[in-house]
């Protein structure tokens, strides 16, 4: 039965099909086969919101301040990335508005009138966080930016994101645009089973050009533990005033047990998020 759950689940995650309309609630790890060591205490996370989460489960391993509704600065663009990949085509071709080339913030220096493929733009959201890149996609997406917020909102609700409100694409501080450490455990867990996603969370650079090849981007990834001692594989920063240091990391250890840990407002997301993950894989036994 489990097993026939979490293939519909994965199928669903990759294709966007409507049988998987919203994510199971995380569940503390008891019967599923992870056992924490008695002898082990929890970890002290000065973030104002943490959480640790299997990726196979969703069971929570960690938590502190779970359900804090929060400013997430670019963590953000995950939702922006997500709603992309399920009604876009990698190959459709993307004529960069001036709006999008204006766009404040982190840019990988998109010009106004380019033509540009959704992939690379997709490269660009994920890489280098580039606010230009997401706002074009939006743009692409729904014709105006009001509207694709419109779609980010509806597919938190279909997710189950209890405390996740979004007001923009990109991830600048507005009242309106939070999430909690929970929420964005859980969307993503369901956005990294998409292959795209998997594969290039873990790049560190790369060079994207125009659909004419007469622009070159070069992307450079804002994830300072890509290639650290611990096997991290993505997964999306965050940095604003209001929101502080934001980090989602996907990590593995030696036996291919999987993770998802989340801190908001770090004064150290990079030192606390390596903190957690060691202190995860040396807690918990995963028996199955």
């Amino acid at each position: 039965m489990l097993t026939g759950f979490l293939s519909l689940y994965i199928f669903s995650s990759l294709h966007g099909t409507p049988a998987q309309k919203t994510l199971p609630f995380l569940t503390p790890a008891a019967t599923i086969g992870i056992v924490k060591k008695p002898d082990l205490i929890a970890p002290i996370i000065h973030a104002k919101g943490s959480i640790a989460i299997d990726l196979k489960t969703g069971s929570i391993l960690f938590e502190q301040n779970k359900n804090k509704r929060m400013a997430i600065a670019s963590i953000t663009k995950l939702m922006t990335i997500l709603i992309v990949l399920e009604e876009n085509k990698m190959d459709e071709i993307v004529k960069v508005s001036n709006n999008a080339a204006a766009t404040e913030g982190s840019q990988m220096q998109l010009r106004t009138g380019e033509e540009i493929t959704v992939e690379n733009l997709l490269y660009g959201a994920l890489i280098h966080s580039a606010n230009d890149a997401a706002t074009a996609l939006a743009e692409h997406n729904a014709d105006t930016v009001s509207k694709f917020v419109e779609k980010m909102n509806a597919r938190a609700e279909r997710l189950g994101l209890i405390n996740t409100h979004f007001s923009n694409p990109i991830g600048l501080d507005q009242s309106n645009n939070y999430s909690s450490a929970a929420d964005i455990a859980k969307l993503s867990r369901f956005v990294y089973h998409n292959k795209f996603i998997q594969q290039a969370a873990t790049l560190k650079t790369m060079e994207v050009t125009s659909t004419s090849g007469k622009f070159i981007h070069k992307l450079s990834s804002t994830n300072d533990l890509l290639d650290s001692y611990l096997k991290i594989k993505g997964l999306k920063t965050g940095k604003t005033t209001e929101a502080g240091l934001c980090l989602v990391s996907i990590a593995e250890n030696d036996h291919g047990n999987e993770i998802i840990t989340v801190v908001l407002d770090s004064p150290a997301r990079f030192e606390e998020t390596k903190f957690l993950v060691d202190w995860v894989f040396r807690a918990y036994n995963w028996t199955q």
